[in-house]
């Protein structure tokens, strides 16, 4: 019997192989997807113009729901419900495009819905499909940047990037910024720390990542740097695939002051010499802290030659002591609605 192990290149040629299948795969499913948004644009199209010029109500919908699935019994999506959807794809694009936009024929017909029903300006709802098509967000993560409004906090952090980068690394740089961070995955009390809040975010890696955006590489947290025979720690360590640099974030459970910007400036000089590599871009500075005031962060960053943003980010605050213990506990929330449903069984 032939040992495949034994053919020199087999591998290599298999994996090729594979890649091809799944190319194949995903362009045919890609294509099925945008034949059925068309699809769904031409059946809204067509139901706006015969409501239009027949002067017919959304009684119709019911009718003609029933009439195709009828006529197509193996195919679905005709549901009255998914009529009034297929409608409002089209009302919500038509002006800006005689065809479907491209975005928005390449993502999923279920992020379609989601951004249909959950955004309801024309920009933010062509930025989501973007966004969606460019990162290939899950159902779930789109959903779950809408209801944390990414759009209204994307590039929206004070920083220096159109002094000190040069487009288009300033551009996409500006555009990795938030202001604020949403770290709602975190619950903390009115007096956390700095580590309180690095320890927290590490714990909920994956949410942190999923906040901070698509292309950040975590390096490491506290990474350890050694300039002048002294020791120095950076709160967080990234690298952005994208910008091909390291993003140093300083984390401040406090109120912006100028002197944060001061020593962000000595992190990203240190970590230009000591981890740069000769081909990546200039690192880049993040300074996170509980609040700012928009003047002075702009101030601070005024004359910086290091590329820094600066933002605040936002947490759930834990219930005081006092107040949890006034709150009541589950068996007693349990106890009540028992009480209440036998009482409600002896009226009737």
């Amino acid at each position: 019997m032939l040992n495949i192990t034994e053919l020199e290149g087999y591998e290599s040629f298999f994996q090729g192989l594979k890649q091809r299948v799944r190319s194949a795969q995903l362009k045919a499913a890609i294509a099925v997807n945008t034949e059925l948004i068309g699809l769904y644009w031409e059946l809204g199209k067509s139901i706006v113009e015969q409501q239009k010029k027949s002067g017919w109500g959304d009684a119709v919908l019911e009718r003609l729901s029933q009439d195709l699935i009828n006529a197509f019994p193996d195919m679905k999506g005709f549901s009255r419900r998914n009529l009034y959807r297929i409608r409002a794809l089209y009302l919500a694009y038509y002006e800006e495009s005689q065809f479907v936009p491209q975005a928005v024929a390449q993502i999923p017909w279920g992020h379609n819905i989601a951004i249909l029903e959950k955004v309801k300006d024309p920009a933010e709802r062509k930025w989501y499909a973007v966004q969606s098509m460019q990162y290939g967000w899950s159902r779930a993560i789109l959903i779950h940047q809408i209801e944390g409004r990414l759009f209204s906090r994307q590039g929206k952090a004070i920083s220096n990037f159109d002094r000190v980068l040069l487009p288009p690394q300033s551009d996409l740089a500006s555009e990795i910024l938030k202001d604020p961070y949403n770290f709602d995955f975190l619950t903390l009390d009115a007096e956390a720390h700095e580590r309180d809040v690095e320890r927290g975010l590490l714990e909920h890696i994956r949410s942190f990542l999923l906040e901070l955006g698509v292309g950040f590489a975590f390096v490491g947290s506290q990474y350890h740097l050694d300039v002048g025979d002294q020791d120095f720690y950076i709160d967080l360590l990234f690298y952005h695939l994208r910008l091909r640099c390291f993003v140093v974030i300083d984390l401040k459970a406090k109120e912006f002051k100028p002197e944060y910007a001061g020593k962000m400036n000595f992190y990203l000089s240190a970590v230009d010499d000591l981890l740069r590599h000769p081909d990546d871009k200039l690192s880049i500075g993040m300074i996170l802290c509980k609040t700012k005031n928009k003047f002075i962060a702009e101030y601070a960053l005024r004359d910086t030659q290091k590329p820094i943003g600066i933002a605040q980010y936002i947490t759930t605050e834990a219930l005081p002591e006092q107040l949890k213990s006034s709150l009541p506990t589950i068996e007693q929330i349990e106890q009540e609605l028992n009480t209440d449903f036998k009482e409600t069984d002896r009226v009737e």
